[in-house]
């Protein structure tokens, strides 16, 4: 997606911290609704230290301790779910339903990763690969990580930070997280919940621009960033100078693909949804959509009327729209310079087209004529649009749907189950739902992750979405009595030596290979002692 780790933002008064402080902005109105700290390196790096002196205490807690708390916070999660909502609508202008998403989106993954870490972070036990093996007993440990850096963007500003930080905190690691200075007021609301709750101190948020962001980078021993492909590549350079590890989330340009089987109706609302929720500001937004000629026009109409159907405004608490403000005027722009354009290159605007005049306002809008020449078809859009193309088969589509630097997620929309596995599987992203959107996001179960350049690693696939917040540690202890020494230890014994290089070549090797005893002895060179 189109974040950076920092902006350019106003300063306002002072908010603590030796940096001064940040205003944050209602995008609809541009009135200051808080003012947060920009906190400088070395406070990030005292944060730092804090984390790891509590942290080793979190870890020998186990996941049954850990459990407790996190489950508190689920509590305080629902008792708080109105106010949480309101702070989400002061920073963002989302519609009231696409504010109580936030909260309401951490209570289910709180309950998820809380009552499975036992059984996703138990010892694994596995089998020797060899009969000589089986004198040890093999253990794989998962460790966490002391402290884990999240940076999170704007466009969620409770669901974000809580997608990583959760998991991190059910894998035991003390977790330190970095929002967005356009919306850091809902990351630090759920701190603030930690708190209440009486939780060990290993959760802290920071608030601040780039240099918060590259001192979390330089201090933590993990990393897990979404935001923007540039701002990935340069985190994965600070990382790898470093030597630690990180996971990315970053652009997409996700594409949807409509069928001439497929339910037309389904697929016009699907689309719109998967495209204009959050005004578009969704990291898996449909960006583009592919449409093979039978049923394009028909497509476009009902697209079209669905989306001139829809309320956009500033909600209060009662829920009267179904569209918000772009985040900021950065991304207003953004989104104003895709449509002219695909203007200018001969693309047709069904509805929409342009900002509001109203805050950071822009029209949902409808595109055709399009192709691939165009910005609204090619760069991260992040914004209100829905590009169609006309294709002449699903050749052409998934031709065209593979035609980019992204591979983030992507729809399928048919009215053949297995078709829509067949083209699935030939699309180059790292999620693709069929007859639905979004529909991967709401399965703690899979993977999340994009390919190409929309990232590397990802979260959640079960226990690999805590594990990954983990390190691997291989651990042997023997079964059987030991010896004084083993049959490869110094000084060395030819007979003991054939004797054990005669057992691996017979349990790895094939044919009559396994029985080369005598190539065995010519290499050791000699018949045994």
């Amino acid at each position: 997606m189109t974040e950076e780790v920092g902006l350019v933002v106003e300063k306002g008064s002072a908010a603590g911290g030796s940096g001064g402080g940040i205003s944050v902005r209602n995008p609809a109105t541009g009135e200051v609704v808080g003012v947060v700290a920009a906190q400088s390196g070395q406070e990030v790096a005292a944060a730092v230290r804090e984390l790891r002196l509590y942290q080793p205490e979190w870890e020998a807690m186990g996941a049954e301790g850990r459990k407790k708390w996190l489950l508190k916070l689920q509590d305080w999660l629902i008792d708080n779910t109105d106010r949480l909502a309101d702070v989400v609508q002061s920073e963002t202008s989302k519609p009231r339903v696409d504010a109580l998403i936030d909260p309401s989106f951490a209570v289910d993954l709180l309950g998820y990763y809380a009552r499975r870490a036992g059984k996703f972070l138990a010892d694994e036990h596995p089998s020797p690969h060899s009969p000589l093996g089986r004198i040890k007993r093999l253990t794989t440990a998962y460790r966490p990580y002391p402290v884990v850096g999240i940076i999170t963007p704007w466009n969620f500003p409770l669901a974000m930070p809580a997608l990583d930080v959760i998991p991190a905190l059910a894998a035991g690691a003390a977790v330190l997280l970095k929002p967005s200075e356009v919306t850091p007021l809902s990351a630090v609301e759920l701190a603030r919940g930690w708190a209440e709750i009486g939780a060990p101190p290993v959760f802290t948020v920071v608030t601040g621009g780039g240099e918060t962001g590259a001192a979390v980078v330089d201090s933590v021993d993990y990393v897990q960033f979404t935001g923007s492909t540039a701002t990935g590549k340069r985190i994965a350079a600070a990382c790898a100078e470093r030597l630690v590890p990180y996971s990315l989330e970053l652009g997409g340009k996700d594409p949807a693909i409509v069928l001439a089987d497929a339910d037309i109706d389904r697929a016009a609302y699907g689309v719109a949804f998967g495209g204009l929720f959050n005004s578009g500001q969704v990291c898996i937004s449909v960006e583009r959509v592919y449409v093979e000629a039978p049923v394009y026009d028909e497509f476009v109409d009902k697209l079209t009327a669905h989306v001139r159907e829809l309320r956009q405004g500033a909600d209060g608490r009662e829920p009267e729209h179904e569209l918000g403000a772009m985040a900021n005027h950065t991304q207003k722009d953004i989104v104003a310079r895709h449509v002219q354009d695909a203007i200018a290159k001969g693309a047709k605007v069904l509805t929409g087209g342009k900002a509001t005049g109203v805050g950071t306002f822009f029209e949902p809008t409808v595109l055709v004529d399009v192709d691939h020449d165009m910005a609204c078809m090619t760069e991260e859009t992040f914004g209100p649009t829905l590009p169609v193309m006309k294709v002449a088969d699903e050749a052409e589509a998934v031709a065209l749907a593979n035609d980019s630097i992204y591979g983030l997620s992507a729809s399928v929309w048919t009215g053949d189950k297995a078709r829509g596995e067949r083209i699935a599987r030939q699309l180059n992203a790292g999620a693709v739902n069929i007859n639905d959107v979004f529909a991967n996001l709401f399965n703690f179960a899979l993977p999340m992750g994009g390919w190409q350049q929309s990232g590397v690693g990802a979260r959640w696939g079960g226990a690999e979405g805590l594990r990954k917040y983990c390190r691997k540690q291989a651990i042997t202890a023997p079964i059987l009595p030991t010896q004084q020494k083993e049959p490869f230890w110094f000084p060395y014994s030819t007979g003991k030596l054939v004797f054990a290089l005669s057992a691996m070549r017979a349990a790895g090797a094939r044919g009559i290979r396994r029985l080369g005893v005598r190539d065995v002895i010519n290499t050791v060179g000699g018949k045994g002692n």
